[in-house]
């Protein structure tokens, strides 16, 4: 029979680090009705045959709190790249000016700032189902090397808080983030 390969604490911690960091990349998506360049990474423009980041093709500033500038590097991409940012679906209406773009940030309404809330609850709870499942993981890993004798009842108990340990640490790591980009997006 095969032996279990040895639990690896590293591993799941990585893991549960990587959840984490996918929840503050997608909050840095989230508008907050102040100027950000990471607000314009997921756009993509049509250049050269292909869909590149639009950091590729220019080059992205805050110039004031409410306005962003985009300095197209090639003229003849000016107008994809117009394109690229108005069909991103971020509620952005570039205003262009020979190769700069001037973006102006519309500040958020009420209702908005709500939705934009909600949209961040949801990405924290899908990033705490994550490390949840990482955790489960984990512990379906140690009952196995356990069951096959390859580790002691109490190294099993040692390492089942460890890794209950990592599981809170990450989740409260959660859940500081979204009460941080709640207060920022609610911030008028």
């Amino acid at each position: 029979m095969a032996q279990t390969k040895p639990f690896d604490m590293d591993d799941l911690t990585k893991r549960m680090k990587g959840a984490v960091s996918t929840l503050k990349s997608e909050f840095s998506g989230l508008r907050t009705g102040r100027a950000s360049v990471s607000l314009l990474e997921p756009v993509h423009v049509d250049a050269y045959g292909s869909a590149m980041p639009l950091t590729q093709v220019g080059t992205v500033n805050a110039p004031e709190p409410r306005m962003l500038t985009v300095q197209v590097w090639d003229r003849g991409l000016v107008v994809a790249v117009d394109k690229a940012i108005r069909g991103a679906n971020l509620g952005l209406n570039p205003q262009v000016d020979g190769q700069l773009l001037r973006i102006p940030i519309p500040p958020l309404t009420e209702d908005r700032r709500k939705e934009l809330s909600k949209i961040g609850a949801k990405y924290a709870e899908a990033a705490r189902v994550a490390v949840r499942n990482i955790r489960r993981d984990g512990m379906e890993h140690l009952k196995k090397l356990e069951k096959e004798h390859q580790m002691s009842e109490d190294e099993h108990k040692k390492q089942h808080d460890l890794v209950q340990k990592q599981t809170d640490l990450h989740i409260k790591e959660i859940d500081d983030a979204l009460a941080a980009k709640e207060k920022e997006i609610m911030q008028v």
